[in-house]
């Protein structure tokens, strides 16, 4: 008899459990119901490198729609691009207004590797700005068994520049330059013309590239009202702008390791600042490099020294 009550209860128990589990379910769709609906809705017009962009027509809606929300709800990707751009957009802001580049191409830069330095594509590309091997050295990237300055911020963003200006002096549009960046100058050439269309908006192009300006545009949004779109992440939680010496290196370096162990650093920091050391030696030929040590201040040491 008692080993009945004792199921009985169990089961009532159980029911109990499932019902409050489900009740708890149900308001937790409901709080994401209204998250979803909390989003901002699209302008009607916004400006990309100081050009006004229409957004009435709704296939262009849709599509800059379908970016935002791929890039809002993959909130982790997200999340961390807002914190490093806390530390990179001071930075490429000021090498772009220097190229004379409107500082919205910053955005290109986060759709192609999430502001990742040593981001790398199937297709071989790396860096900040996905530079192919054949193009990086088109632009003075140095790339050999030593050294890959497409890893280096500074000297690819310069690059990135050099590409920019000089594909807009072809197209005279820089929208259709930001295409260009994935179509290539030619690619975006030849659209135009046998479709006869004077805007990238008008263009019927590959999936990639009909996607390509709307992740730009998306990215802008987000990143400019993150709040907006649901991303509360405090300036304490990002990462902030890495402070540094700047060290000019005239001789070659046979051992990388014992050279940074004698600056009071280690390996692991020195690649962290310097990603486009390859390997364990740096051999100086006909150029100089430039190597970044963190400043004493920075929090930025062996952990030994904590």
């Amino acid at each position: 008899m008692f080993r009945v009550k004792f199921i009985m209860t169990m089961f009532a128990l159980s029911v109990f459990f499932n019902a409050c589990n489900q009740k708890i379910e149900r308001k937790i769709q409901i709080k994401e119901t209204k998250t979803q609906n909390r989003l901002p809705s699209i302008p009607e017009e916004m400006y990309f490198a100081g050009e006004k962009i229409i957004l009435k027509d709704w296939d262009i809606r849709e599509r800059l729609d379908r970016e935002i929300l791929v890039n809002t709800y993959f909130q982790s990707a997200t999340s961390l691009i807002i914190k490093r751009s806390h530390r990179w957009f001071p930075i490429l802001d000021q090498l772009l207004k220097k190229s004379n580049i409107h500082p919205d191409f910053k955005y290109l830069a986060v759709i192609e590797s999430a502001l990742v330095e040593q981001a790398t594509s199937h297709a071989g590309a790396q860096g900040f700005w996905q530079f192919m091997p054949f193009t990086a050295k088109e632009f003075n990237l140095i790339i050999n068994e030593e050294v890959d300055e497409r890893l280096d911020v500074i000297k690819s963003t310069k690059a990135a520049c050099s590409y920019l200006l000089k594909a807009n002096r072809t197209l005279k549009d820089w929208i259709m330059t930001a295409a260009s960046y994935n179509r290539g100058v030619h690619g975006v050439l030849a659209d135009k013309s046998w479709q006869k269309a004077k805007s990238y908006f008008d263009l019927e192009q590959n999936d990639e590239t009909a996607r390509y300006v709307f992740r730009i545009l998306a990215m802008k949004l987000i990143l400019e009202n993150p709040e907006k779109y649901g991303f509360n992440i405090p300036n304490e939680h990002r990462y902030p702008t890495l402070k540094v010496n700047s060290l000019l290196i005239k001789h070659s370096i046979s051992n990388l390791s014992e050279w940074a162990l004698s600056k009071g650093i280690n390996f692991k920091i020195l690649r962290k600042l310097n990603p486009w050391l390859k390997t364990t030696r740096l051999t100086i030929k006909n150029k100089y490099f430039t190597l970044l040590l963190p400043l004493n201040t920075e929090n930025l040491k062996p952990y030994h020294n904590y």
